[in-house]
């Protein structure tokens, strides 16, 4: 299993102007990702940081995403800035022990 991390610092703009951006229909374009499992988005108001936790099956889905089409239209997008991407080794034995959201992990930590 691996973890990407992606981070950027959003545009200057309105909360209310942000927050529209954030349909269901944005989301629903992740279930179509092969091999991700799962996504967490990440807002961070104050500092305007913004991004994604994403749990993927294996490396190659992992490396997929990152050199795919959504990742491409966030370095493509002018309104993205300082945009930080790295991909992650999910530690299993460690991640089951504190519980991660992590599908097939549980029995793990018995």
């Amino acid at each position: 299993m691996m973890i990407v991390q992606v981070n950027y610092t959003r545009p200057e703009m309105a909360k209310a102007e942000w927050e529209a951006r954030y349909t269901d229909d944005r989301a629903r374009q992740f279930l179509a990702v092969p091999g991700l499992q799962w996504k967490i988005w990440l807002d961070g108001e104050e500092e305007r940081r913004a991004g994604g936790i994403y749990l993927f099956a294996d490396r190659a889905a992992a490396e997929a995403y990152v050199n795919g089409p959504i990742v491409a239209r966030m370095k493509a997008n002018p309104d993205i800035t300082d945009l930080q991407i790295r991909i992650f080794d999910v530690r299993e034995r460690m991640s089951a022990i504190t519980n991660a959201p992590v599908p097939g992990l549980a029995m793990a930590a018995e």
